[in-house]
């Protein structure tokens, strides 16, 4: 494909998001599917191109001084990708694939594009406006900072299984995609993000990925389940296991001792736990489904530690998942806070006297961190906050909290309150 029809392959992609209000993931495979022309090179261009018009669509749009997909795509090639007008307008201007002349208006705001300055903290971020004050009273003077960090490529991250390897093996093992080793953890890598136009390698191609060695699962979330502290002997209960990386990482670090069950709301979640956790070599795992009435019986005041990583936002992974945040209303906002509400007192009633419960969510908005365990504490009094953990200190609040956003730790955005029963 030539840059004219990967130009208009991404407005439509991008038109097909925000008209039929489709998850970007959707929106690029109906494309694909019906450009099997296209190589591995043009849909990473027309994938990189819409999803940087996703991180950027507020700040671009009032650069440009106009809201269409268009206007968005063409403000990323010249402010993100910096091609030159002249490239710019020929690509759009191809006969048969290009999208369309440049206007007089697009040529003058592409090469002179309007301020950003002045314009509010929810538009230099490119967060809805609605989450303004939720931003605010978080970050204050940096909550424009946060947000544009949380707008920019993420890397992929992995997570050493030592279950089945060491660092250094899997360091090794990881060259060829020129992993590096993390000081934040040692069982942590990191593959550095591509251009957006390249695309990745993939992590499964490498022969160790199917003998377990590592997962895929980003520095913050490995360290959201290292504040479960030492678990190994322990009993532990993953209460929101959904697809089980943070039941793997929980395995690994227990050694195979003790016992680990994985329990979520929904079954479907679970399909994969098992065949993962083979792979990883875990052998003291346990799948609590759902689809049986007493998934939970006999777990009741016995558990060492209950892990909830709760239904959230995930506002802490807009970088991964840049539609979900323009996708987020208020009304939803509302009922995550309440399903983090419901699962916090159910979660509750398994910690034994002594044992803690570790409140985890991938968002970093108050509203479902600090305000949650706040209102749980009014009505557990049985419960007291503890430090997260002191491997992070500098990442902790004053309240004990742990808070990671990719501007401060280089991570996605994450929130862990550890909570020891105490009656």
């Amino acid at each position: 494909m030539r840059d004219g029809g990967r130009v208009t392959a991404a407005i439509e992609v991008l038109t097909d998001v925000e008209t039929r209000h489709k998850p970007i993931r959707m929106a690029l495979k109906n494309w694909g599917e019906g450009a099997r022309y296209a190589g591995s090179k043009d849909r990473a261009h027309v994938s990189g191109l819409a999803l940087d018009a996703l991180r950027r669509r507020r700040s671009i749009s009032w650069q440009m001084g106009d809201e269409t997909p268009r206007a968005a795509i063409l403000g990323v090639l010249a402010y993100e990708w910096g091609w030159s007008l002249d490239r710019i307008a020929e690509a759009v201007a191809e006969a048969f694939h290009g999208h369309g002349p440049l206007t007089e208006a697009e040529r003058t705001t592409l090469t002179t594009p309007i301020a950003l300055a002045d314009a509010p903290a929810s538009v230099q971020g490119d967060y809805p406006a609605w989450l303004e004050a939720s931003f605010q009273r978080v970050f204050g003077e940096h909550a424009a900072e946060e947000g544009a960090a949380l707008s920019e490529r993420a890397p992929v991250d992995l997570r050493v299984n030592t279950l089945k390897t060491d660092p250094a093996r899997a360091l090794k093992a990881t060259s060829p995609l020129n992993a590096e080793a993390l000081p934040e953890l040692a069982t942590a890598l990191r593959i550095l993000a591509p251009a957006a136009s390249e695309r990745a390698g993939s992590v499964e191609t490498i022969p160790a990925f199917s003998k377990g060695w590592f997962e895929v699962q980003d520095l913050g979330s490995q360290i959201a389940a290292a504040c479960a502290g030492d678990v190994k002997g322990a009993q532990v209960l993953d209460l929101c296991a959904g697809g089980g990386g943070k039941t793997l990482a929980l395995a690994a670090a227990m050694g195979n001792t003790g016992q680990i069950y994985a329990y979520d709301s929904e079954a479907r979640r679970l399909a994969d736990t098992i065949r993962r956790g083979d792979r990883a070599g875990v052998r003291n795992l346990q799948i609590r489904s759902p689809v049986h009435d007493d998934a939970l019986k006999g777990l009741d005041s016995r558990m060492d530690v209950v892990f909830i990583d709760a239904p959230c936002s995930g506002s802490g992974a807009w970088r991964r998942h840049p539609d979900t945040k323009w996708r987020l209303s208020e009304e939803t906002f509302a009922k995550r806070q309440a399903d983090q509400d419901a699962v916090l007192d159910l979660g509750s009633k398994f910690v034994k006297v002594g044992g803690r419960m570790v409140y985890v969510t991938c968002s970093v908005l108050a509203e479902e961190d600090e305000d949650r365990v706040s209102a749980f504490l009014a009505r557990s009094p049985g419960f007291a906050v503890r430090p997260a953990t002191p491997q992070f200190v500098q990442h902790l609040t004053p309240e004990g909290y742990l808070r990671l956003t990719p501007r401060t730790a280089g991570t996605d955005g994450f929130f862990v309150a550890v909570l020891e029963r105490t009656a």
